[in-house]
């Protein structure tokens, strides 16, 4: 198995039965090790920074039905908002004021925010902040809509793949494509954006197997950023009552990404620190290298209902920041505010 492991940190690669043995016969040594030389490939080309990136969740309305999603088209029970553009740029204003310089504008699939009124906020918000980078999260989108938000300033665009298995993708999402979604990342890519995909650990019926098929995708498709976390029932959805992803599990794929893509942006997630007080800063002690600190209104963060026990939902703007900082300084790394962008990309 150590020997595996050394292949794995020497080479940054390892066929496909190769990654499912590792995942298979994982002992608790092993499994340091793998930690181990992850960090030091971390240290070795990206260094101690721990990027910080600012959050703005700014819709909670999704016409999609995903069985695992809080935000899901049918679930009734959850409060729907809308940030007014007004109020996004207030957040951006605070966000720039504590020396963020990338915001992420993440929300559902809202029809209401149509491509006029986007590229209208994202020309926005680049006027105001042309030294901050501008990342969007808004799901699936045409090719065009994709290429308007790019040349309207757009440079980083996060649309998780879920899982490379399609069979089990397309169960977890009963109104969605599995090709589409693939085909969505590649456009992405072929625009222009810093592209980050990722899936979640821990679904009802995903095995070894299908982590295999993330992990030769991801090393595949080589995006610049790769965001995983652990999957955490919410109460209003089909999957509530199944069983809570694992921090180790999530820690050990965490490693295997940093080892396979060794110059890849890897957050640790919210959704890690909410299974664990401690889970964000086993994330970036296995290579993890960017947290996303909460920007939006203290008022909406419950009602951004992905997943149930969600940290962070009540704290204001600056003490989620420092309280972070403190934790990744505690933790022998050192905070980055610029907009740390992928190492090997370039801006045309």
């Amino acid at each position: 198995m150590q020997s595996l492991i050394k292949k794995l940190y020497s080479q940054n690669n390892l066929t496909e039965e190769e990654l499912l043995y590792l995942l298979q016969h994982l002992d608790d040594d092993s499994n340091a090790l793998l930690i181990q030389y992850a960090n030091q490939t971390r240290l070795s080309t990206l260094g101690t920074d721990v990027f910080m990136r600012g959050l703005i969740e700014f819709t909670n309305y999704c016409k999609q039905n995903c069985l695992y999603c809080g935000l899901r088209a049918s679930n009734t029970h959850i409060e729907r908002y809308r940030l007014t553009k007004e109020t996004i740029l207030a957040c951006c204003a605070l966000g720039h004021k504590l020396g963020y310089r990338t915001f992420v504008l993440q929300g559902g699939e809202d029809s209401f925010f149509t491509d006029d009124i986007m590229i209208h906020l994202i020309t926005s918000i680049k006027e105001l902040y042309p030294d901050c980078a501008l990342t969007l999260s808004l799901g699936e989108k045409s090719y065009a809509s994709y290429k308007d938000y790019y040349d309207a300033g757009a440079d980083r665009y996060l649309l998780r793949h879920e899982t490379a298995s399609q069979s089990l993708y397309e169960t977890l999402h009963p109104t969605m494509s599995f090709e589409h979604r693939m085909n969505c990342l590649e456009n992405l890519k072929d625009i222009g954006y810093q592209v980050g995909a990722g899936f979640m650990v821990g679904l009802p019926n995903q095995r070894d197997e299908d982590y295999v098929k993330d992990l030769i995708f991801l090393k595949e498709f080589e995006p610049h950023m790769i965001g995983i976390g652990p999957f955490i029932p919410q109460h209003n959805t089909p999957l509530n009552g199944s069983s809570t992803g694992t921090l180790n599990k999530t820690i050990t794929l965490l490693a295997i990404i940093r080892l396979l893509l060794p110059n890849v942006l890897l957050p640790a997630t919210t959704a890690l620190g909410s299974i664990n007080p401690y889970g964000r800063e086993q994330g970036i002690k296995a290579g993890a290298n960017v947290v996303m600190p909460n920007l939006s209104p203290t008022n909406v963060r419950e009602k951004y209902a992905l997943y149930d026990g969600k940290i962070c939902t009540g704290d204001e703007a600056a003490e989620c920041r420092q309280c972070i900082e403190r934790r990744i300084t505690h933790a022998g790394f050192k905070v980055n505010m610029s907009r740390g962008d992928h190492k090997n990309w370039r801006n045309s």
